[in-house]
């Protein structure tokens, strides 16, 4: 090959590996915009937790790792309580999670994981995630700070805001042809956005007071046992699913990434992005379905372009203005696009539990799930001494406990 055509083909990647960040990049950046934590951050660990897992699977799957929508919630229940360093630690647990699990695929085979966390257990949690911060996604829309203290923006503007941004999500993610279809979340943000500016409530001060280039708001976590504890559970949910999403890949490629590189390998790459992530101050990974779906509408399947996608992540993470820029956005974009992202997040938990055919009739079935959801969403708490556990933590914890001790009537 003459360097002309290698040059060629380079470039193409180049663009194609841009394009790739583009569909993700609606996605990446709102999970730190919606949980307080720094959107440059979250394009650097984007970027170097894919290139970790391209190390770790010896380059062979096209997939790109970013922010995690499962965290949302409990990212933003540990920011507010023991701040984002405590958080952090939690979130670096979770990656640990992940290896764990990895080392049990590799020794006992992927069965033993779904042996201990069947979809009884993990479709309610998800469930929980995704219903647990629902007034916080409310309020945003009505124009009011997530706990619904401060109003932020007049709520007659807001609502409207909000629900054209909820609307032009709802559509595109419907109606979207093509490239359209893979950024519904980006179409609705730039709607709302754009509505913003019409209205005046968007102030560009901080994008002009921001430099071109500088360097991330890198934040290192603090130990914290009760964050850790709370957090832990939540990886059970993306864990399970890091199956779906090696599957869809390999259906797309029509290779079998399962048994080579191996699952035990993608799940190990995946939790170490995720430590990685919470080290430096970012939200925790997962493989991306949005670039899946890029991957099997341009049929390209080389991942090399997602080192190229990679790289202009980590590149983009040192423009300062970017995340000034990002961070204009108004809240009432933001819980429009919260209304639907969590009720989202808990239709898949639903579908988890349709999909594995599971009988809520039967009372064994049905404890468990009304004992996770009523437990998790009601507040119920367990505390001793200064160790506490509610919410999802306890939610999960409840659930893997139940499914091992109660009887099955078919065995």
């Amino acid at each position: 090959m003459s360097s002309d055509t290698a040059y060629h083909f380079r470039f193409k990647d180049g663009l194609v590996g841009a394009q790739m960040l583009f569909v993700a990049f609606g996605a990446l950046v709102l999970v730190p915009l919606l949980t307080g934590l720094d959107p440059n951050v979250a394009l650097f660990t984007a970027g170097v937790g894919t290139l970790i897992f391209q190390f770790v699977t010896k380059r062979m799957v096209p997939v790109f790792l970013a922010s995690s929508f499962a965290f949302i919630a409990p990212i933003i229940y540990g920011v507010e309580t023991w701040g984002i360093p405590s958080t952090l630690c939690g979130l670096a647990a979770a990656g640990v999670v992940y290896m764990l699990l990895s080392l049990i695929i590799k020794l006992k085979g992927p069965a033993a994981v779904q042996r201990l966390l069947p979809s009884i257990v993990t479709g309610p949690v998800i469930m929980v995630i995704g219903l647990i911060l629902a007034p916080v996604a409310v309020n945003m829309a009505m124009g009011r700070t997530g706990d619904g203290g401060d109003v932020l923006v007049a709520k007659d503007i807001a609502v409207i805001i909000s629900m054209a941004s909820l609307l032009t999500t709802v559509l595109v993610s419907l109606l979207g042809k093509g490239f359209f279809r893979l950024i519904p979340i980006l179409c609705g943000i730039i709607v709302g956005y754009i509505l913003s500016l019409t209205m005046g409530i968007v102030d560009f001060t901080p994008v002009l007071d921001a430099p071109w280039l500088a360097v991330p708001n890198f934040t290192m976590p603090e130990w914290n046992l009760q964050a850790i504890l709370y957090i832990i559970p939540v990886a059970i949910a993306p864990a399970i699913e890091h199956f779906g999403d090696v599957l869809a890949i390999s259906s797309v490629t029509k290779k079998n990434y399962l048994d080579d590189p191996g699952i035990h390998r993608t799940m190990l790459g995946d939790g170490l992005a995720t430590s990685l992530a919470s080290f430096l101050g970012g939200p925790p990974n997962t493989t991306y379905s949005e670039v899946t779906g890029a991957v099997a509408l341009l049929k390209v399947f080389n991942p090399a372009i997602m080192t190229w996608a990679a790289c202009i992540a980590i590149a983009l993470a040192f423009v300062g203005k970017i995340g000034a820029f990002l961070l204009t956005i108004p809240v009432p974009v933001m819980g429009g696009i919260m209304i639907l992202l969590f009720g989202t997040i808990m239709v898949v938990g639903v579908n988890s539990l349709v999909r594995s055919q599971v009988d809520l009739m039967e009372p064994r079935n049905m404890c468990i799930v009304a004992l996770i959801v009523v437990l998790g969403i009601g507040g119920m708490t367990f505390q001793t001494g200064e160790f506490t556990l509610k919410g999802i933590g306890l939610a999960g914890l409840v659930g893997v406990i139940l499914n091992l001790v109660l009887p099955n009537p078919r065995q």
